[in-house]
Parts: C-alpha cells; sequence; structure tokens
C-alpha cells in the first residue's frame, strides 16, 4: 500500500530533472536548439529592423550572438542587471516567456527620439531605467513581440500579451515552490549609429521545439512614424514624477540651531509672498508662491526656470 509520505512524492524525486525533462518534451539536444535559434536569429535580422525603420523612420542593426540551454530562472538571471525585463505569453503557443532589452538600447533610442543627431550619441553607461524610460521600452518590446507573433503563427492570430517592463535588478524572486522548467535564451545583438546593445528571447523549450519559424507575411498596412512618434511622447507625458518644493526659511547662528528642539518654529525668509523653488531629480524647474487652498498648502507657478525641453531630457534621465 502507497503511503501518504510517498503519494506527495514529486514525480521527479527519484529521477534526474534533465531526464525528466527529455522524456516528456521539455528538453531539447543541443544540435535542435541551435539549429531552431539560428531560424529565430534569421526572422529577427531580416524583420526587426524593417519593423523600427518603417514605424520610427530609424535605422537599426539586428545580428545573432548566442543561444543557452537551462533553467528558466537561470537564464533569466544570467542576464544581468543591465536588461529591462517583460513577462510575456502567446495564446496556443507559450503560455510564460520573457523577453529582454538591454537598457543602453533604450537610453540611446530615447535621446534619438527626443531630436539628438544620430552621430552625436555615445555609447550610455549602465544604469537602471527611469519610469519613462520603461515606457518607452515597453513599445520596444512590442515590436519585439510583434516579430515572434507572426514568425511561430500560432492558431487563432492572437496577440501577445506584454506586462509592463522592469528593471532586472526589481525582478520579484522566483518561487521556491514552482516547477522547474527549462527554458532556451536567444540572444542578439542590437546596434544603433556606434550605440552596441542586446535584447533576448527566454522561451520555454516544450514550447520551444515545437515550433517551427515561418517568415511572416507582408502586411497590408504598415504604421506611421508618426503615429509610433506620438504614442512615445504621450507616453513620457502621461508618466509620473515626483516634484519638490523648496523654500527658504529665516537665517539662525549653528549655535541657535544646535539647541532647536521639536515644537519650535522657524520662520520662512520672505515676509509678504514666500518664494517657493520647484524641482525634479534635483534640477529646478519652476519659481513659485507658497499659499493655500482650503485645507491644503499649494505653490503656484509664476514662471519657468528651465524650458519644455530642458524639462523633458532631464527628467527621461
Amino acid at each position: 500500500m502507497m503511503t501518504s509520505n510517498q503519494a506527495n512524492q514529486s514525480p521527479a524525486s527519484g529521477m534526474d530533472l534533465a531526464l525528466l525533462a527529455k522524456l516528456t518534451g521539455g528538453l531539447g539536444d543541443k544540435k535542435t536548439v541551435e539549429k531552431i535559434s539560428s531560424e529565430f536569429a534569421q526572422l529577427y535580422a531580416e524583420f526587426l529592423p524593417d519593423v523600427f525603420h518603417s514605424e520610427t523612420g530609424i535605422r537599426i542593426g539586428v545580428s545573432y550572438v548566442s543561444c543557452t540551454s537551462g533553467l528558466m530562472t537561470d537564464l533569466i538571471t544570467d542576464l544581468g542587471d543591465g536588461f529591462a525585463l517583460s513577462d510575456g505569453s502567446l495564446r496556443n503557443w507559450s503560455p510564460n516567456f520573457v523577453l529582454g532589452c538591454g537598457n543602453s538600447f533604450v537610453i540611446a533610442l530615447m535621446e534619438l527620439m527626443l531630436g539628438s543627431a544620430a552621430d552625436t550619441i555615445m555609447q550610455p553607461i549602465e544604469r537602471p531605467l527611469s519610469d519613462i524610460e520603461l515606457d518607452l521600452a515597453a513599445m520596444v518590446f512590442e515590436r519585439i513581440a510583434n516579430v515572434l507573433r507572426s514568425g511561430v503563427n500560432s492558431q487563432g492570430g492572437f496577440e501577445a500579451n506584454l506586462e509592463r517592463p522592469h528593471n532586472a535588478e526589481d525582478r520579484p524572486k522566483s518561487d521556491d515552490l514552482a516547477r522547474p522548467e527549462f527554458g532556451v535564451s536567444i540572444r542578439m545583438a542590437f546596434e544603433l549609429g556606434s550605440v552596441m546593445s542586446e535584447f533576448a528571447l527566454v522561451i520555454p523549450q516544450r514550447a520551444f521545439l515545437k515550433t517551427k519559424v515561418t517568415a511572416p507575411r507582408a502586411k497590408a498596412q504598415v504604421k506611421a512614424k508618426q503615429e509610433w512618434t506620438d504614442r512615445m511622447n504621450d507616453q513620457v507625458r502621461r508618466s509620473h514624477v515626483t516634484l519638490e518644493a523648496r523654500i527658504r526659511l529665516q537665517k539662525l547662528t549653528l549655535g541657535t540651531i544646535s539647541r532647536l528642539a521639536a515644537g519650535d518654529v522657524i520662520a520662512f525668509q520672505d515676509k509678504r509672498d514666500v518664494q517657493v523653488q520647484v524641482s525634479a531629480n534635483g534640477r529646478d524647474m519652476y519659481s513659485c508662491e507658497f499659499g493655500r487652498s482650503g485645507e491644503r498648502y499649494t505653490v503656484r507657478v509664476k514662471d519657468n526656470i528651465s524650458t519644455d525641453d530642458e524639462i523633458l531630457q532631464h527628467l527621461i534621465g
């Protein structure tokens, strides 16, 4: 008779995890993985540059870097902190996959979309993306996912479902109780002027091994460059930014300051209209006056310290 402990044991408890995955179609041999990966690489090298150019007027280069087989969690971790990530699913193909895009590509693309000349954009310093840059990354991931959807040709013609991008360092820890799953990481190079970066597809092998990659059919209509640009500008303008207000207080001696205690009051320096400097991310943007509306204290904008373009350029970084 089977005991309760025996019944609760994992099927893989007495069997090598990789062997079990091979027997159940969740892990392929090296030759098969490399063959299918090269088909994905050819798909992206041929079609992603056309998608970007037709929708943005921006020319990029795309080339194959490598493919790696392993556990999904390890493959995602191995991308490193220099990537933005987006979890996705595509009905009738795979319930889960992960797209990665090098932060340097998004940073450079943002500079270019805001008017910088391509030959003036240098290789960005590696850093996490700001909220506004993550909004742009979402649009980059949409283009990568559109090529994926067209190439795997899943039944029903469903659109890929993508979650909002996040910096790799902000990715939640994986569930230790989740069933380990083997995948493949396909890494591709992005070239934007003199800027070099990468993007990656991390796909469960259970879906990957069944995929027959095909060249997508020509679209009847191509989205105009202005539509893509307008969407990007709209994303930028709808992004939330934390503002800070700075008010000058009356001058006090160091001795007085050292003796301040709870309940002591410090007066504003201005005796009539209290002047306020409003800033974001360390940059002064507006000169305001301090006031009150109902139960809330407020500031009223009196003058712009920075131009619209300067404000956008600063907040994006």
